[in-house]
């Protein structure tokens, strides 16, 4: 097993040179059009290797379903018909919501059975990786008579008025404008897109580049959710083993606290194109050698060298002219630290959140699971070694915690996301504050563990890595205020323009060193991961 690795290793490397030389003659060939440009990028496309599953590999999946089935993550069967259900409710709830209004703003004569829009998944319930008790993702597709507008402020209410909603609210100012629900318990993120058509057809094919044109930009982000999903499903060689493999590192992620684009870690979709890329570059492995490979690959790979599907020359365009990735043309796409790009026109990178600290915590990871890939490979570990918690409350000695405090439960709601949304840009600020050498944030919300005295608080911790002192004898001085409290300053100003939140709001950060979590999180919690941390 050494030996391969060592081959693939090499092999790999070689491939990164190659794409390293490429990537450096594309940012400065300021001569062509952004597609024949990645054109240059291309050669990854190729395989690594394509032998079929051992006896080892066939036995260890066996395993690993068994492990996956102790985590209990695969839906049974009643769920995935209540799932059903709710979609097509929902569906014909938006359907009579959009003859209402089509009906209300028409003067003419209209065919109204022609005139219905219809709503369809994508994300991880359309590459059917969605766990048991996940939300699903959906998109309103509706007419040329409806905008956005009517979408956040009619369907809003008609939303709210329905018995089976809860907890919804509204998202409009995101990079993807979105309704978040539960519909008969089951979580909802809707977008909306409305196309330049006067009636939808339930036979509607979201990859018809043809639909993209004259949308406003906000429309093209909400309807390549489901394109990217349709060409993720169309590019990777084997569904069942895709499906497998990104479930295992579904599960990974989310025990270690990598699961998160708002917060600058990788989101559904980002994982998704990963290791779809590795079933490109093994086609015919069994999920555990894409599990193995996919450490492997990723612990190894030289950012930000970009993850792509397929040759950009095969990306279909019909020159609409829209923004795409481009860090030739633009500061910001230049900045990006792993480009994780989709396979969809227009080329988007899904990773554009990830800070620093981030990347360097995800790459840390990593490394730690293609060691403990090996080890189970060998024989001197089994499955349930890759899933246990992140040691993240034990592995530094100062933390800040971030409180999103007040409102009631609807307001605190809309309060709670806006603040997350903004926690990016404390890590950023903090990256620049001396003596800081990393900003590692828990994605996760908890509670207060006092609930009785706070009700409405929604807690996220933030680990910083201090630098070594050139001199042992020498005092670290920790200076955070400034970059705290342009944070909340930013909050704040976000929130006055908010009118679903109430002055009686609150954001609170306090600066604590590890001792002290235990004043603001429940035992239970802060006990994760300690065993692993004193054997490390």
């Amino acid at each position: 097993m050494g030996f391969v690795n060592e081959l693939h290793i090499f092999i790999l490397n070689w491939h990164c040179l190659i794409m390293m030389c490429r990537y450096i003659l594309f940012l400065f060939d300021y001569t062509r059009n952004t597609k024949q440009a990645l054109f240059i990028l291309s050669v990854v496309t190729m395989s690594i290797n394509s032998a079929r599953p051992s006896i080892l590999e066939i036995k260890l999946g066996n395993k690993l379903k068994n492990t996956l089935d102790g985590f209990n993550i695969f839906e049974p069967l009643q769920d995935q018909e209540d799932r059903i259900v709710a979609l097509q409710q929902l569906n014909l709830l938006a359907k009579q919501w959009i003859q209402d209004i089509t009906l209300h703003k028409s003067t003419a004569k209209i065919d109204m059975g022609q005139s219905c829009g219809k709503i369809v998944t994508f994300g991880s319930y359309r590459l059917g990786v969605n766990f048991r008790g996940g939300d699903m993702d959906a998109l309103l597709i509706a007419p040329q008579c409806l905008d956005r507008v009517d979408f956040f402020t009619s369907f809003f209410d008609t939303l709210q008025s329905h018995p089976t909603v809860t907890d919804l609210r509204a998202i409009e100012e995101a990079y993807v404008p979105v309704m978040k629900f539960k519909f008969d318990k089951i979580e909802i993120d809707l977008l909306f897109a409305q196309l330049a058509l006067q009636s939808i057809p339930e036979n509607l094919a979201v990859s018809d580049i043809g639909l993209l044109k004259d949308l406003d930009f906000k429309c093209v982000k909400s309807l390549n959710g489901c394109r990217v999903a349709e060409d993720i499903l169309n590019l990777v060689p084997d569904h069942a083993s895709f499906r497998l493999a990104l479930m295992t590192i579904k599960l990974w992620a989310k025990r270690k606290g990598l699961y998160s684009s708002i917060v600058g870690f990788l989101g559904g979709v980002s994982w998704a194109i990963l290791m779809a890329r590795v079933c490109q570059l093994y086609p015919e492995a069994a999920p555990v050698t894409l599990v193995q490979k996919f450490f492997l690959i990723f612990s190894n790979w030289k950012w930000p060298i970009p993850i792509m599907l397929r040759h950009p020359e095969d990306i279909p365009s019909a020159d609409l002219g829209l923004p795409e990735w481009d860090p030739r043309k633009s500061l910001s796409d230049s900045l990006q630290r792993m480009p994780i790009l989709t396979p969809t026109y227009p080329i988007r990178n899904t990773a554009f959140n990830v800070s620093v600290s981030n990347m360097e915590v995800l790459i840390r990871e990593f490394k730690q699971g293609h060691v403990v890939c090996e080890n189970v490979f060998s024989g001197k570990a089994d499955w349930n070694s890759l899933f246990e918690p992140s040691d993240f409350f034990h592995r530094y000695k100062h933390y800040i915690i971030i409180q999103a405090m007040g409102g009631d439960n609807q307001e605190h709601l809309e309060w709670s996301g806006l603040v997350e949304s903004k926690i990016r840009i404390l890590i950023e600020k903090l990256e620049t504050c001396l003596n800081i050498k990393c900003a590692h944030i828990n994605p996760i919300g908890y509670s207060h563990v006092d609930k009785e005295t706070h009700p409405y608080c929604t807690q996220w911790v933030l680990g910083l890595g201090i630098k070594k002192p050139v001199d042992p004898e020498q005092t670290v001085i920790l200076d955070l205020t400034e970059s705290v409290e342009r944070f909340v300053n930013i909050v704040y100003q976000r929130a006055a323009s908010n009118s679903k939140v109430s002055r009686s709001i609150q954001v609170k950060t306090r600066h604590v060193k590890k001792y002290e979590l235990s004043k603001y999180i429940s035992s239970d919690i802060l006990e994760q991961g300690r065993r692993k941390r004193r054997r490390s």
